[in-house]
């Protein structure tokens, strides 16, 4: 089965008028159990990705090179919620503790009712144990902002799984079945949802149970192969790898076989990752959905057309939108990555193995290891500051 990060149950998005882009639509979250609470969220209209197959793409005079770049792959706004969301309005959303810090910094945001309603839930409220009560509230503000993006999103919400729990499969799974029970509760469908998870090897394994029950999985802080081929293999819905980050090691350091042999072909080694994974992916018919993240500039986003998904920051999209595309661009808008090239690729027998967690930490490289340690430090910290923050406001006002 595969995974689209558009909903397959949202209305074709080209269908609705453009003077239906303003419309008010309101709704009403019932997970405030205290008292019910209204908001209005503005409809977000999006242009649906084309999903042109073509190796090329003939502009007309009218086009911009964002319309061009998005005849290949999804484009996902890096935005957090507060920047440019009329101008570019995302498809898919993920709520993360981040994304809470960054809400409850705000004294004014259309979300901050849904994190007030989380320190104000009943169940929470009883908990008499000091160290576990946070833990509850964090879980209810997640599922309360990531049930009002459900709303406002035509794709798929992806929720972050604690990462204190990146080492421990059956954690992970317990804490994905509690929020699965949270979004049950405010009536968000399953197939709404991804989980995002640390692609550690015990999230892997947390991936493939969790995909055996069909719970959608976002496996992250990928910046190797046997990552990247070990997710596939569990089924991951989406794998998501860092571009950017891994230029910035490599500039850096040394030492790691991956990315020095990337780079004695002459190739950026995070392009190089994004597209051997793709390309091991569509080879072996894997299902995965494949994601390319920290895109630093144009030529980034260009060179990997084909992708299914480019998160790009708002400055990158911003130059594509206002940039006009002409047939002569020099750029020339090709396809980079098509499951045709893929079946052409050649792969090394011991890249070909069934993964295990022997030869998975054995082809791990440094880059990897010290990405991977450092992603999973600052997803810690970041909780921790939620958690604290939480400590601090509860009990909220009124209650």
């Amino acid at each position: 089965m595969s995974v689209n990060l558009r909903s397959s149950s949202s209305p074709s998005l080209s269908l609705l008028k453009s003077r239906e882009c303003n419309r008010l639509v309101s709704i009403q979250p019932n997970h405030l159990k205290f008292q019910k609470r209204r908001t209005s969220f503005p409809q977000i209209c999006a242009a649906a990705s084309t999903g042109n197959s073509s190796s090329s793409i003939q502009t007309g005079s009218n086009s911009t090179e964002l319309d061009a770049v998005s005849s290949f792959s999804e484009i996902v706004p890096d935005t957090v919620i507060f920047d440019d969301f009329q101008r570019f309005p995302p498809t898919a959303a993920t709520v993360s503790s981040s994304l809470l810090l960054g809400i409850s910094s705000l004294p004014d945001t259309i979300f901050r009712n849904a994190i007030e309603a989380a320190l104000a839930d009943s169940e929470c409220y009883a908990v008499e144990n000091s160290e576990t009560r946070p833990a509850c509230f964090l879980n209810k503000a997640l599922v309360n902002v990531g049930s009002d993006l459900a709303k406002l999103v035509p794709g798929k919400v992806s929720t972050e799984v604690d990462a204190r729990l990146a080492y421990d499969t059956h954690g992970i799974v317990r804490k994905v079945h509690e929020l699965l029970k949270l979004y049950h509760e405010v009536e968000i469908p399953v197939e709404r949802l991804l989980f995002k998870i640390p692609a550690t090897w015990q999230g892997i394994e947390a991936s493939r149970m969790l995909e055996s029950e069909g719970i959608q999985t976002h496996l992250t802080f990928i910046y190797s192969f046997s990552q990247a081929a070990a997710a596939a293999q569990a089924g991951a819905s989406v794998i998501q790898i860092f571009v950017g980050r891994l230029r910035d090691w490599a500039r850096n350091n040394s030492g790691d076989p991956e990315i020095e042999a990337a780079i004695k072909r002459g190739e950026d080694p995070g392009l190089a990752l994004v597209t051997k994974a793709y390309n091991y992916i569509h080879k072996y018919g894997h299902k995965s959905k494949l994601m390319a993240a920290a895109v630093r500039n144009k030529q980034d986003l260009f060179s990997l057309l084909g992708v299914d998904y480019i998160i790009a920051p708002l400055k990158i999209l911003h130059s594509l939108k206002e940039s006009s595309a002409y047939p002569d661009e020099k750029y020339g808008f090709v396809r980079r990555l098509s499951p045709d090239l893929a079946r052409e690729y050649n792969f090394k027998e011991e890249e070909l193995v069934k993964w295990d967690q022997l030869k998975f930490a054995s082809a791990m490289g440094p880059a990897a290891e010290e990405l991977l340690a450092s992603g999973l430090d600052g997803y810690v910290n970041q909780t921790k500051r939620v958690e604290e923050l939480f400590g601090k406001i509860w009990p909220p006002p009124n209650v």
